[in-house]
C-alpha cells in the first residue's frame, strides 16, 4: 500500500471555515458587488435544509445542493456574503465558486519539425475465474508501446473486460461518437455536470463561445479532449479499427467535472464523484487536481483568511466525497501531478490562486497542511509516470508518500542520444475528437489532416462502412492513470462478485493491482537530473526505496497480465 499522509494534522485549525469571527447581529457585512455564484459546506451533523435556510438568510439563493457531501452552490452579491453565511453554526465554511482542478491545456509547444510535446498539466472473495471471450488487437494498436508494456496484448486474451464494470471517466467529456468509443459507452449513464463559462470576472476567456444553446454540452461531448484520450487508453474498443484499450471490453462512463478549458469547479467534481457512488460505477479515473490552488492550505501565512478558509472548505468536501464513493464501492485512480516534485517535500508555489486570472501570488508549502487534490485525499490509487524505456518521465511527480504504482505516460524526451529522442512515439497515441482537431487546426473542414496536424502525428482512420476516426499523441501522468485504470477495470471483470450488484471491493482491488505490479529499482545513480534533455536543475529527482517499493514507481508499473492471472492470491486482506 502507499504511505498516505494523514489529514489529522492537515485540519487541525479550527474547523469551523469561518472567514471572519462571527459577527454580532448589528455588525452584519453590507452586501456588494455582481451577482457570484459560491460553494457553501455543512458542518458534520448539520442538514443541508439548515444551511440552506442560513443561505437564505444571509441574502443568498439556492442553486444546487449535493446532500451525499452537504455542499450546497449558491448565488449572492460578492462582497460580504461569505462572512454572513459563515457565522451561522450549521455552516463549515463558504468560498466563491472557483475552478480547482485543471487537465492538461491542448496548446502545443512545437519542439521540432514533426513532433510536439504535449505535457499534462487524479475485499472480493476468491471464486471460479470469470469466463470471458477473448479479444484481438487493432489495426494502430502496434503504436502503443503502454498496451504492450501493461501486457494487455496477453491480458485480453483471458479477461479483455466485463460489460458489466462500469468505468467513469471523470474529465473534460467523452467523445460518445467515435468510433472507438462508441460500442462500449453508456450514454444513459452519462452525466455533465458542468455549464460553460464564456469568460472570468476579469473578462479573461475561460471556455470561449457556448457551442450549444443553454451552455450545457451534451453528455457524450468533449470539446478538450483530455477526457476522450483518457477513455480510449481505458476501454476503447478492440472492434478491427483504430485502437483498443488496456480493458476493451469494460463499459465507459462520461462523468464529466471539467470544463471546456481543462479547469473544475468544486461542485462539478463533488458532483461527479458522489454520483459515481450512486450509479453502481466501479472504477472512475481522474487526470487533474485541485485549482485554484496547486496545494490547499489550511493556514498559510501568504493566503489571506478569506483564502485560507476557501481551501479548508475544498479540503473538507472533497474528503468527504473521496470517502462517500469509496463507501460505495469506486476504486478511485488519479494521477501524480506533473510538477516534477516529491510531493512529500513540495517545491515553492507561484501559481496559486491560477482563477479568476492575475491572481497568483508566491507561497511556500508546508508539506503537513497544504494538500495536492484530489491524489492526497483519501482512499486514492497515486499513478506516476514513465516513458518508454522506462525511465521516470521527466515532467512526472514522485515520492513515497503519494505514490501506489506507476504506468506507461508518454516521455517525449526518453532516448537521449539516440534517434528515438524527442519523437511523437514516445508518447501515448489515443482517441481524439474531430470537432477539437478542427478547433486546434489540425483537421480541416472536409475532415482532411491539414499540414500542422500531419507534423503533429494526428492519424486518421477509414473503415469499409465510412466511419472516421482520429488519434493524438499525448503524455502526462494523465495518460499514465488511465492505463492503470483500465487494469483496475480488469481486475474486477475478473474477481468481482454479485449476481444484481456486480462489483469489488475497491481495497482489494487495490491490493490486487500493487501486489501485481512488476517490480521497477531505483535507478542507478539514485538521483536522475535531466539537464541533456533540457530541462533545468528543478527537474532533478532523487529516487528512495527499494525495488518492491520505492518514489519513483511505488509497488511497479501496473500488469494486466499479472493481475488476471495472479491476483487472487492478494484477495484477503
Amino acid at each position: 500500500m502507499k504511505k498516505p499522509r494523514s489529514l489529522v494534522i492537515a485540519l487541525a485549525v479550527p474547523l469551523f471555515g469561518a472567514i471572519v469571527a462571527a459577527p454580532t447581529a448589528s455588525a452584519q457585512p453590507q452586501l456588494s458587488g455582481a451577482a457570484t455564484e459560491f460553494s457553501v459546506l455543512a458542518r458534520e451533523g448539520q442538514s443541508v435544509a439548515s444551511v440552506e435556510r442560513a443561505i437564505r438568510a444571509a441574502g443568498g439563493t439556492v442553486v444546487t445542493s449535493n446532500a451525499a457531501v452537504g455542499l450546497i452552490t449558491a448565488t449572492a452579491p460578492a462582497n460580504g456574503f461569505a462572512e454572513r453565511v459563515s457565522a451561522d453554526r450549521a455552516v463549515f465554511g463558504a468560498a466563491k465558486a472557483k475552478a480547482i482542478g485543471t487537465a492538461p491545456k491542448q496548446g502545443k509547444v512545437k519542439d521540432k519539425p514533426g513532433a510536439v510535446e504535449k505535457e499534462g498539466r487524479g475485499g472480493a472473495s476468491a471464486k471460479k475465474p470469470v469466463q470471458a471471450n477473448a479479444v484481438g488487437m487493432d489495426p494502430l494498436d502496434d503504436q502503443l508501446w503502454g498496451l504492450k508494456s501493461v501486457r494487455s496484448d496477453l491480458s485480453r486474451t483471458k479477461q479483455p473486460g466485463d460489460k458489466r464494470v462500469k468505468v467513469g471517466v471523470i474529465d473534460t467529456g467523452v467523445d460518445g461518437s467515435h468510433p472507438d468509443i462508441a460500442p462500449n459507452f453508456d450514454r444513459a449513464a452519462s452525466r455533465n455536470f458542468t455549464k460553460d463559462i464564456v469568460t472570468d470576472v476579469n473578462g479573461a476567456v475561460v471556455d470561449g463561445p457556448c457551442e450549444f444553446r443553454g451552455c450545457v454540452d451534451p453528455a457524450d461531448h468533449d470539446d478538450n479532449g483530455h477526457g476522450t484520450h483518457v477513455a480510449g487508453t481505458i476501454g476503447a474498443a478492440a472492434n478491427g479499427f483504430g485502437v483498443s484499450g488496456v480493458a476493451p471490453n469494460v463499459t465507459l462512463v462520461n462523468l464529466r467535472a471539467g470544463q471546456d478549458s481543462g479547469s473544475f469547479f468544486l461542485q462539478p467534481t463533488v458532483d461527479a464523484i458522489t454520483y459515481a457512488g450512486d450509479a453502481g460505477v466501479d472504477v472512475v479515473n481522474m487526470s487533474f487536481f485541485t485549482d485554484p490552488w496547486l496545494y490547499n492550505c489550511t493556514a498559510n501565512p501568504a493566503d489571506s483568511a478569506e483564502q485560507q478558509a476557501e481551501q479548508r472548505t475544498i479540503i473538507e468536501a472533497t474528503t468527504r466525497a473521496l470517502n462517500y464513493a469509496h463507501r460505495k464501492g469506486v476504486t478511485q485512480v488519479v494521477s501524480l501531478g506533473n510538477q516534477h516534485s516529491d510531493l512529500g517535500a513540495p517545491q515553492p508555489d507561484a501559481s496559486s490562486p491560477n482563477y479568476p486570472s492575475n491572481s497568483t501570488h508566491p507561497r511556500q508549502i508546508d508539506n503537513a497542511s497544504c494538500l495536492s487534490l484530489p491524489v492526497e485525499g483519501p482512499h486514492t490509487i497515486g499513478v506516476s509516470s514513465f516513458g518508454p524505456s522506462q525511465a521516470k518521465a521527466d515532467y512526472s511527480n514522485y515520492g513515497v508518500e503519494q505514490i501506489s504504482v506507476s504506468a506507461p505516460g508518454g516521455y517525449f524526451r526518453d532516448y537521449f542520444g539516440t534517434p528515438w529522442h524527442r519523437t511523437n512515439e514516445n508518447m501515448i497515441l489515443s482517441t481524439y475528437p474531430r470537432n477539437v482537431g478542427v478547433a486546434e487546426g489540425m483537421i480541416d473542414a472536409e475532415g482532411n489532416l491539414t499540414p500542422d496536424g500531419v507534423a503533429a502525428g494526428i492519424q486518421k482512420a477509414t473503415a469499409a462502412d465510412g466511419r472516421v476516426g482520429y488519434y493524438q499523441w499525448l503524455q502526462g501522468t494523465s495518460m499514465a492513470s488511465p492505463h492503470a485504470t483500465g487494469v483496475a477495470a480488469l481486475i474486477v471483470s475478473q474477481y468481482g462478485k454479485g449476481s444484481r450488484d456486480f462489483g469489488m471491493n475497491p481495497d482489494a482491488v487495490q491490493r490486487v493491482l500493487e501486489g501485481t505490479a512488476s517490480d521497477i529499482a531505483c535507478p542507478t545513480p539514485r538521483t536522475v537530473d535531466y539537464l541533456k534533455e533540457g530541462r533545468d536543475a528543478s527537474f532533478t529527482a532523487t529516487c528512495t526505496g527499494d525495488a518492491s517499493f520505492n518514489g519513483f514507481y511505488g509497488h511497479g508499473a501496473v500488469d494486466a497480465w499479472s493481475a488476471v492471472t495472479r491476483g487472487s492470491q492478494y484477495l484477503r486482506g
